[in-house]
C-alpha cells in the first residue's frame, strides 16, 4: 500500500452497580512501506510528494522509537500525526504487539533487515500498562428530575 491506515475501535463498559466507567481503545496500524522513487520508477511530481509524506512520517515514527528506546528525556511525538495517533501505544500506557512483515527473496534483502532492526528497536521500548477507569460524573439536574419522577411513578 501507498499510504499508512489507521483503524481505532474505542471501548467502555462498566459493572452493574459501579459507577466508574472502563475505557478501552484498540489501534490496528498498518503502516505503508518506505518509497525509493528510483526503485519504484515513479516519475510523477504527485507520487513522489505522497512518497516523501510516507518516508517523513516514518522518519518520525523511528526518531521516536529511538529516543524511547534511549531513555531520552524529550520523546518528539509532535513531529508527525502518526507519532500523535500512536502516542499513548509507543511507551504510554497501553500494551502494545509489532507485527513486521519481510520477504524471503534476495532482491528484498535489504528493505527486510531494514524491517527488522526497526522492530528490534521498536521491542526495546517499554511502557507501563494499566486499566483507565474514568471517575463517575456527577448526576445532573436532568438526572434527579427523572429520578424524582421514577420515585413518584413507583409510590403511585
Amino acid at each position: 500500500s501507498r499510504s499508512h491506515a489507521v483503524f481505532e475501535l474505542r471501548v467502555a463498559t462498566r459493572r452493574r452497580g459501579d459507577a466508574a466507567t472502563r475505557l478501552g481503545r484498540l489501534l490496528l496500524v498498518d503502516l505503508a512501506g518506505s518509497e525509493s522513487a528510483g526503485r519504484t520508477g515513479e516519475t510523477g511530481h504527485a507520487r513522489r510528494q505522497e512518497a516523501r509524506t510516507i518516508n517523513q512520517s516514518l522518519l518520525a515514527l523511528g526518531q521516536v522509537i529511538a529516543a524511547l528506546a534511549d531513555g531520552g528525556s524529550h520523546i518528539p511525538f509532535r513531529d508527525s500525526k502518526l507519532t500523535r495517533l500512536l502516542q499513548d501505544s509507543l511507551g504510554g500506557t497501553a500494551a502494545t504487539v509489532l507485527v513486521a512483515c519481510v520477504a524471503p527473496g534476495a532482491s528484498s534483502r535489504d528493505e527486510s533487515l531494514s524491517t527488522l532492526r526497526y522492530a528490534d528497536r521498536a521491542t526495546r521500548v517499554r511502557g507501563e500498562d494499566r486499566i483507565h477507569v474514568a471517575p463517575p460524573r456527577a448526576p445532573t439536574t436532568a438526572d434527579v428530575a427523572a429520578l424524582e419522577r421514577a420515585l413518584d411513578e413507583a409510590r403511585q
